[in-house]
């Protein structure tokens, strides 16, 4: 019989919170489920981390799950509109786009700063479609992806060199 209250407990607080958090998400805005750097990536983990506890937990209620949750969407918010207002706020929490390969080049200085093989490279223009021969850059993202560029006359001024 505690099995089964249980069941349902889980069951009814997973439909509150699954019907909350879409609300709260889709009122937050785009940006909470943006493409995400590395601290978007952070608050995602402890949101389902929340949502896990709110699920599993005897001791955390749905309403309780449920301020802790919004707590992270409007400080998510807040973090936002601050980075959006204040560079120093901006460059704090996101990084800059980082070149790694140039002209037929890697730039190894930069590889080694990010952690990347050249043959993360190589895939990465294999991926793109891309021919060897026309790819003038490579471009590490600030969430991680590849941008694999054909013309780079405008890449100077947007990476970090």
């Amino acid at each position: 019989m505690q099995e089964l209250s249980t069941m349902i407990r889980i069951m009814l607080t997973g439909i509150g919170a699954y019907i909350s958090i879409i609300i709260m998400l889709r009122v937050s805005g785009k940006r909470t489920l943006a493409k995400m750097n590395a601290f978007d990536f952070i608050v995602t983990v402890a949101l389902g981390s929340i949502l896990a506890t709110t699920l599993t937990s005897q001791q955390t209620s749905l309403l309780a799950g449920l301020t802790a949750f919004g707590t992270l969407i409007v400080l998510q918010y807040i973090l936002a509109k601050l980075s959006k207002r204040f560079s120093i706020v901006n460059q704090m929490i996101k990084s800059e786009p980082t070149l790694l390969f140039y002209k037929g080049d890697y730039l190894r200085e930069h590889l080694k700063k990010e952690r990347i093989i050249e043959i993360e490279v190589i895939q990465a223009i294999r991926s793109s479609g891309t021919p060897l021969g026309q790819v003038e850059a490579v471009i590490i993202e600030t969430d991680g992806t590849f941008s694999v560029l054909k013309d780079s006359r405008h890449v100077m001024e947007h990476v970090n060199k």
